[in-house]
C-alpha cells in the first residue's frame, strides 16, 4: 500500500506544483465565496453539520466545515468526521464489477443469471424481453422501477432474505433495455454478483481491493464499527425540530448506499478517479486500471435534459456515475447521495482535474446546489484552466504547413501533406483566392501562435493580425502518414 501511495504522489506531484503556482490567487479569491454558499445552505436547509472539499491533481487542496456532527455532544465537524454518503457508494460497486471484468472473472454482456442463479426462473414483462445483463444493472436499464425512497430503508436486509426475494422474483416496470429508471435494487444485485464471483462478501472485496490500496483506512460499510466520537449522527428536520434517524446496520443494500467515509479519506478516492484522465502512456499505478475508471463516464443510453444556472446540457447514467458535458464546466461526472440522516454530492470536473464534494447529516439534504455553486465560483476565479493535450508530431507538422500556405498565398508549401480529398473539395486556385480574401480583410498575420490540440489529429488556433484576427481549425485524415483533410479559416468577428 505504501508503495502504491508513493507512486500516486509522484505521478501528480509535478502537475500539482504547477497548478498550485498558477491558481493560488484564484483559489484565494474563490474560497470565501464558496464557504459562504455552504454556510447559507447549512442555515437555510436546517443541516446540523457540513464538510466540503476540493481536490486538484491528486490532493485535497481545501476542506471547509460548518456546524456539528452530533447535536447532543456538540462535537464540531472536521475533515475526519465520518458521514454516510448514500448513493455515492454506487461508484465503488461499479468499479469493483469492472475490476472483476478486468480479471476475466465476469463479462458485462453476460446475463445476470449467469452469476446469480436465482434469476433463471424469473418471468419477464413481455415475451420479447431480453434477459438482464450485468451492464443493464450498472446503467439502470434493467427494467426495475425507481425505488427511492423504498430502497434507502432496505440497508439492513440480510443475505438470506435477499436470496428469498430473488427466488420469488420482482415485478418489472419496463422491459429491460428500453428505459432508464434508477434502481437501488439493481445495485444490491450487483453486490450479490461481486460476492458470488469473488468468493468474498462484496464489502470485503471492495475494502480489500479498492479502498485499502488507496489508503482509505477509515472508510467502510458497518457504521457501528467506527468510534462514536468520529461519527456524524444522522438527523431529519421535522415539525421545526431535529429528530435523530435510527442507525441502520450493514446489509445487502449497502452495495447501493452503505459507505461511510470522511473528507480526508474520500479525497483519496476523488483523486484516484481524476487521475485516470487524460489517457496516456505509462504504468498502471492504481487498484483498477485507468481505462476501466474512464468507463464510469460512458453514458450507456437514454440521456436526460438538465438545466442548471442557466446552462442546458444532457446527462446519461454511465456506471455508478452520471456523465454530462456542460456549456460552462466541460465533461462532468457527478452523483448525489440521499439517505435517512444524510445528503451528499460529488462533482468531478474531468477536463480540469478538479473534484468538489460535500457531506451533510440531514435526511436528503439538497447539497447539490452549493457544490455546483462552488464549481462556478472556481470558474469565475480563473481556476478552471483545463488540462491541455500534448501536440502530436503529425499535428505540429500540419499546422506549420498551414501557416506556410497562408503566408505564401498558395497550397504549394503544404502540397506533400495534403490528404487525397483536400484539393477535390476545394481547388488550388480557389484556395489562392481564399487566402487573398482573408489577407485583405485581416492584414499581415503572425502564424506562429500555439495550436490547441483537440486530439492527436485535430486542433484549433488563433492568428494575431493587423486588422482582424484569424480563427482556424485543422483536421487530419486517418491515414499513414496523417494528411490534412480539412483546413478552416475565418476572420474573427
Amino acid at each position: 500500500m505504501r508503495f502504491f501511495l508513493a507512486l500516486l504522489a509522484l505521478v501528480v506531484a509535478a502537475t500539482t506544483h504547477a497548478h498550485a503556482q498558477t491558481n493560488s490567487a484564484g483559489f484565494a479569491q474563490a474560497i470565501p465565496a464558496i464557504q459562504g454558499h455552504f454556510d447559507r445552505f447549512q442555515e437555510s436547509a436546517h443541516v446540523p453539520g457540513v464538510v466540503w472539499g476540493i481536490v486538484q491533481d491528486g490532493r485535497l487542496v481545501h476542506v471547509g466545515v460548518a456546524g456539528v456532527q452530533d447535536l447532543e455532544a456538540r462535537r464540531p465537524v472536521t475533515a475526519d468526521s465520518l458521514f454516510r454518503i448514500a448513493s455515492m457508494s454506487k461508484a465503488f460497486t461499479a468499479l469493483a464489477i469492472l475490476r472483476l471484468r478486468d480479471e476475466g472473472r465476469l463479462s458485462l454482456d453476460a446475463t445476470v443469471e449467469t452469476y446469480v442463479p436465482e434469476l433463471r426462473s424469473w418471468h419477464y414483462p413481455t415475451t420479447d424481453s431480453p434477459r438482464i445483463r450485468v451492464r443493464d444493472l450498472l446503467s439502470h436499464t434493467s427494467g426495475f422501477v425507481t425505488d427511492d425512497p423504498w430502497g434507502d430503508r432496505q440497508q439492513p436486509l440480510a443475505e438470506a432474505d435477499f436470496t428469498r426475494m430473488l427466488r420469488e422474483g420482482v415485478p418489472f416496470t419496463h422491459a429491460p433495455q428500453t428505459a432508464y429508471e434508477y434502481s437501488n435494487f439493481g445495485y444490491a444485485l450487483l453486490g450479490r454478483i461481486i460476492t458470488n464471483v469473488s468468493g468474498r462478501p462484496y464489502d470485503q472485496y471492495i475494502r480489500d481491493e479498492i479502498m485499502r490500496p488507496l489508503g482509505m483506512s477509515s472508510t467502510g460499510y458497518e457504521v457501528r464499527d467506527a468510534p462514536i466520537a468520529r461519527r456524524a449522527i444522522g438527523y431529519r428536520w421535522e415539525n421545526d425540530a431535529f429528530a435523530e434517524e435510527p442507525t441502520m446496520p450493514h446489509g445487502v443494500f449497502g452495495a447501493m448506499g452503505g459507505v461511510q467515509t470522511s473528507a480526508n479519506d474520500y479525497a483519496r478516492w476523488v483523486a484516484f478517479l481524476l487521475s485516470a484522465w487524460p489517457a496516456r502512456d505509462g504504468a498502471e499505478q492504481g487498484p483498477v486500471r485507468r481505462s476501466s475508471v474512464r468507463e464510469l463516464a460512458q453514458g450507456l443510453s437514454f440521456p436526460r435534459a438538465i438545466e442548471r444556472e442557466g446552462c442546458n446540457y444532457a446527462i446519461a447514467y454511465g456506471m455508478g456515475m452520471n456523465a454530462g458535458v456542460g456549456c460552462d464546466l466541460g465533461l462532468m461526472l457527478n452523483h448525489g447521495g440521499g439517505y435517512p440522516g444524510y445528503g451528499s454530492h460529488v462533482l468531478l470536473l474531468v477536463d480540469h482535474g478538479i473534484g468538489v464534494f460535500a457531506f451533510s447529516n440531514r435526511t436528503y439534504a439538497p447539497i447539490v446546489a452549493p457544490v455546483y455553486s462552488a464549481a462556478l465560483e472556481l470558474k469565475r476565479a480563473g481556476v478552471l484552466t483545463g488540462r491541455p493535450l500534448a501536440i502530436s508530431d503529425a499535428l505540429a507538422r500540419a499546422y506549420q504547413a498551414a501557416g506556410a500556405m497562408y503566408q505564401a498565398g498558395s497550397i504549394s508549401p503544404g502540397q506533400n501533406l495534403l490528404a487525397m480529398n483536400f484539393l477535390m473539395d476545394r481547388s488550388a486556385e480557389n484556395w489562392a483566392r481564399e487566402f487573398d480574401r482573408l489577407r485583405t480583410q485581416s492584414g499581415a498575420c503572425a502564424t506562429d501562435a500555439p495550436i490547441i490540440a483537440t486530439g492527436n489529429l485535430a486542433g484549433r488556433f488563433t492568428w494575431t493580425c493587423e486588422r482582424a484576427d484569424i480563427q482556424g481549425a485543422i483536421l487530419l485524415a486517418p491515414t499513414n502518414p496523417p494528411g490534412i483533410q480539412a483546413l478552416r479559416l475565418s476572420v474573427a468577428q
